[in-house]
């Protein structure tokens, strides 16, 4: 067969298989946005798009969901049990029982009172306290974050846990493959040889599912005795310390929760652990410890497994239900229009709605994404911020005067739809005050923008602007 012939036949066939995987996405794409990308960019430009589709591009992939609740449906007499401990300390909001009701329904686990929540900014105040926590354990210590670094912050977050576990004190660590992929096989065996369990989530566990890169643990999250547990936007790396010279001062969130919330972020661990090993963890305590202080809080865990896109609908019923402020602080703000008309209705019905994000972000696609969404939600009122003090990594929310919320979920389509997040959410009228005392600082630190920029800009830039915004749903 001559080499034009050749060639002839092969375009043809991947121009089949580029029509055949649109069909695939156009039956399984969640989003239509992500559905019309997908199919253009897969006849269009098959060679380069098909593979990016089968590795990046799946995020309905029902055979990962059925194995996963396959396998969680042994913890349901545990998640019964935690329930039935927590429902002891619930409360009812008798201001706003909607928004109570929808919230727990998302979170599986209701609002309790009696929890001491503490607001950690920045790197040094988190990891002070993380650490401090892990030297107090006296029963367990679970430990998850999506990215671990073998640097300087690696090595003392990993000789804390030695020293627990060589001391007696069982402790599990899981992080995600994909976000630590540069993390040494000596970090890990090291860990293992002081008789610390550790583990990789295995989002690619499954026949189906070797090649697919699409579904990442997010979440960051310790939990001390099933009575201490820490969660929000901090990785473990010095960059997060602001010690690296390439990113400059690094902006963060974490939040301490003391008390029956904590049971949520033990079960969201308990869950992910089950998937990743297949064994059970039986020394985790379930009894609730009620602080002497009226917080009100739980922890909502999501991801692609879940049977409701539940991050967003936490998302669109925070902004659907705030009556005075909401106040939104993300490192990226890549939203689909179901978010961008929901921001919309809030400002026409007079909510004071502010979206502090970065300068620029670490990813140039979503700095150049961020753009095309100004114009459309300022016209309607609301205003955006730009931090200037360096990396703005923190992703926290204030609603009205008693609500915030401190977790791992960013305002895109992967934190949406694609990977697994932890929030949590507090109602307290003193905490959501140290919320707004922050987000006010934030907004010295930042510049408003105001409408034209985009028009200003050079063209090359608004086009490269709108081709973001295009790819923003397979990105």
């Amino acid at each position: 067969m001559a080499d034009p012939v050749l060639w002839t036949v092969l375009i043809g066939l991947l121009e089949i298989v580029g029509i055949l995987s649109a069909a695939h996405a156009v039956m399984s794409v969640r989003t239509p946005q992500g559905t019309i990308a997908w199919a253009v960019v897969l006849v269009a430009a098959p060679f380069v798009a098909v593979p990016a589709y089968w590795v990046f591009g799946r995020n309905k992939f029902k055979g990962y969901v059925r194995a996963r609740r396959h396998k969680l449906e042994r913890l349901e007499d545990a998640i019964r049990r935690a329930n039935e401990q927590l429902a002891a300390c619930s409360t009812v909001r008798r201001a706003s029982p909607g928004v109570v009701a929808a919230t727990e329904k998302l979170a599986r686990v209701p609002f309790t009172g009696g929890n001491r929540v503490d607001l950690l900014v920045d790197g040094e105040a988190t990891f002070s306290s993380i650490l401090d926590g892990i030297r107090a354990a006296r029963s367990y210590v679970l430990v998850q974050f999506y990215i671990v670094r073998d640097d300087a912050l690696g090595r003392r977050l990993a000789s804390e846990l030695a020293d627990k576990a060589r001391g007696g004190v069982p402790v599990h660590f899981l992080y995600d493959e994909i976000g630590s992929f540069a993390l040494s096989h000596s970090y890990l065996e090291g860990l293992r040889a002081a008789g610390v369990e550790v583990t990789p989530f295995h989002s690619r566990k499954g026949v189906g599912n070797r090649f697919q890169l699409n579904f990442r643990n997010h979440r960051k999250t310790v939990v001390v005795d099933g009575r201490v547990a820490w969660v929000g936007g901090h990785n473990v790396g010095v960059e997060y310390l602001g010690e690296d010279p390439d990113i400059g001062p690094w902006h963060d969130v974490h939040v301490r929760l003391e008390g029956p919330a904590v049971i949520g972020a033990q079960l969201a661990f308990l869950e992910d652990w089950r998937w990743a090993t297949d064994n059970e963890l039986s020394c985790l305590s379930w009894t609730p410890r009620i602080e002497d202080v009226r917080a009100e809080a739980l922890v909502i865990a999501s991801g692609p497994a879940d049977p409701m896109e539940t991050a967003l609908l936490m998302f669109m019923h925070a902004i659907s239900s705030a009556s005075e402020r909401i106040w939104i602080a993300s490192p990226y703000f890549v939203p689909d229009d179901a978010i961008v008309q929901a921001l919309q209705l809030a400002a026409l019905r007079g909510v004071d709605v502010r979206i502090l994000i970065p300068e620029k972000a670490d990813s140039r696609w979503v700095t150049l994404a961020a753009y095309s969404y100004f114009d459309e939600v300022k016209a309607a009122g609301v205003a955006f911020y730009r931090y200037q003090a360096g990396f703005l990594h923190g992703k926290f929310m204030l609603i009205d005067d008693n609500v915030a919320t401190v977790g791992t979920a960013n305002f895109d389509n992967r934190s949406f739809r694609l990977n697994f997040e932890i929030t949590a959410v507090v109602l307290d009228e003193q905490f959501a005050g140290e919320v707004h005392r922050l987000f006010e600082h934030d907004f010295l630190s930042s510049r408003l923008m105001v409408l034209g920029e985009l028009d200003a800009k050079p063209l090359w830039f608004r086009l490269a602007v709108r081709v973001a915004r295009l790819l923003a749903p397979v990105l």
